[in-house]
């Protein structure tokens, strides 16, 4: 019997006489899946969209499963002879005898598809934040020095600067930005309508003043300033042989953040107020599974202060969690448990894991995201807000309590504790900051799948009723300072 065979009459029995039972067929395909047999779970989902009575939105479940299969493709594209090769390029005096230790000791992801076992393409990356004791090996080296001390000199300042003021909004900076976002010639077919959704700031007590200065193509709709996942939405036809380009000009303006926190001054939340109540429960990574509640007893013991239950997760987070390039986030089924298990993530898997352990313990959290711009560390990133009574939302960033614990090693140990202690409650300037949760819906809504349902900073593209997925388009943001406006 062939596998095509297998799946019609896989899906026969799931639809039976009664209808369309989509769980069945999307559970079997995802059985399939984690058995490696990708192919014949394709078959399977491909077979079942072929009904007709697939309701509309089963369909949408069902096409995003089928399109998962190969975001995961994508991410693990290296075979044991592509990885060595890259390997050899980059880790000084690599022999064949240490890298198949290194695969025996599991130290690369992998996934077993329809017979191959191929490697996470971030492996090589992945290696020296996992191995730090490897960087000796690397080629070319990587420095970070100036960074380290770039990011002390940025904290004590900006703490320095909060205590004598006695406030916690300091030392603005405006910033002019421009953002890129290119498809490539074959995304989209000349004449058709590709749409975008590009991220900008939204407003906060700490970030104001947004000024939208150009668009290309003329802007269709923009967010409101307190848009949970505030964005540009543009339009433009896509042309022969040539990329469909979007642009953005803006200014904005941001202060740093230090909050003194005294930890005997925070009250208990009250969990029935409206405006807190969904930052306290499950939702869609942010999941109470009784391993993770395990691990919060672990943490947090028998603590009761919130601001301490809180500080005892970072805490923990910044000495037990190694940093790595993630896999996409739409291909993991539960992103904080993924970081728990594995015990390494990207600043949004941490902030996800960090969320979870808040949320278990009663402490309001909700994410926070778009642009890290620090000079010289600029990148896509993820963190925090955790709600203390009477200090309200206040901002955590559990990658930088990492960085400073674990990779900030030409500082000494006071150094790093300072700057891991700031990031509880503290947050640099250098910040664009469009979201303020995860898994939020667009406006107006994407007709096909997201390429990222959980963050929006890279921006979206799709043509008609088709995503066009990261592989198909880059992205590029540029910043620089700029004199602040007179006050009024």
């Amino acid at each position: 019997m062939t596998k095509r065979l297998l799946a019609v009459l896989c899906v026969s029995l799931v639809f039976g006489a009664s209808g369309f039972a989509q769980q069945d067929v999307a559970g079997a395909a995802s059985r399939l899946e984690l058995q490696g047999q990708f192919k014949q779970a394709a078959d399977l989902l491909s077979t079942a969209l072929q009904h007709e009575s697939v309701p509309a939105g089963e369909r949408k479940k069902l096409e995003f499963e089928l399109d998962r299969l190969e975001r995961i493709r994508k991410d693990f594209s290296l075979t044991k002879e592509d990885l060595f090769a890259e390997l050899k390029r980059s880790v000084k005096g690599l022999t064949a005898e240490e890298y198949d230790r290194w695969l025996a000791e599991g130290r690369f992801e992998s996934r077993e598809i329809d017979g191959q076992r191929y490697f996470a393409h971030t492996s090589v990356s992945n290696l020296y934040f996992r191995y730090p004791e490897l960087n000796a090996r690397r080629m070319p080296p990587k420095d970070t020095a100036a960074l380290q001390k770039a990011r002390l000199e940025s904290v004590t300042t900006i703490k320095k600067a909060a205590l004598a003021e006695k406030k916690p909004y300091v030392l603005p900076k405006r910033f002019h930005v421009t953002m890129t976002v290119t498809a490539k010639p074959t995304a989209a077919p000349p004449g058709e309508i590709v749409r975008a959704w590009l991220p900008i700031p939204r407003r906060y007590p700490f970030q104001d003043e947004f000024t939208l200065i150009s668009t290309s193509p003329p802007v269709r709709r923009i967010d409101s300033e307190e848009s949970p996942i505030r964005c540009v939405y543009l339009e433009q036809p896509a042309k022969k042989n040539a990329p469909t380009r979007f642009k953005l000009d803006y200014e904005y303006t941001a202060h740093a953040v230090s909050f003194d926190i005294k930890p005997g001054t925070v009250l208990p939340c009250d969990p029935n107020d409206p405006s807190l109540k969904q930052f306290l429960a499950e939702a869609p990574h942010v999941v109470f599974t009784p391993e993770m509640r395990a691990l919060s007893q672990q943490i947090v013991g028998d603590e009761t202060n919130p601001c301490l239950k809180a500080k005892k997760c970072y805490d923990w987070i910044a000495e037990n969690i190694k940093y790595s390039f993630a896999l996409e986030y739409s291909t993991i089924r539960n992103i904080s448990d993924y970081c728990r298990v594995k015990g390494y993530g990207d600043c949004g898997q941490e902030a996800l894991l960090f969320i979870t352990l808040c949320r278990l313990n009663g402490v309001p959290i909700r994410w926070q995201s778009a642009w890290n711009t620090f000079p010289g560390d600029e990148d896509i990133h993820d963190w925090t807000e955790i709600h203390l009574a009477p200090y309200g939302w206040v901002p955590v960033d559990p990658y930088m309590g990492l960085w400073a614990m674990r990779y900030a090693n030409t500082l000494t140990a006071e150094q790093r504790r300072q700057i891991r202690d700031f990031y509880f409650g503290g947050l640099d300037q250098y910040r664009i900051i469009a979201n303020s949760d995860h898994n939020q819906t667009l406006t107006p809504p994407k007709r096909s799948m997201r390429s990222d349902n959980v963050d929006f900073q890279r921006g979206e593209l799709e043509c008609g009723d088709k995503n066009i997925y990261f592989d198909q388009y880059s992205y590029s943001l540029t910043l620089k300072e700029v004199k602040l406006p007179r006050a009024k």
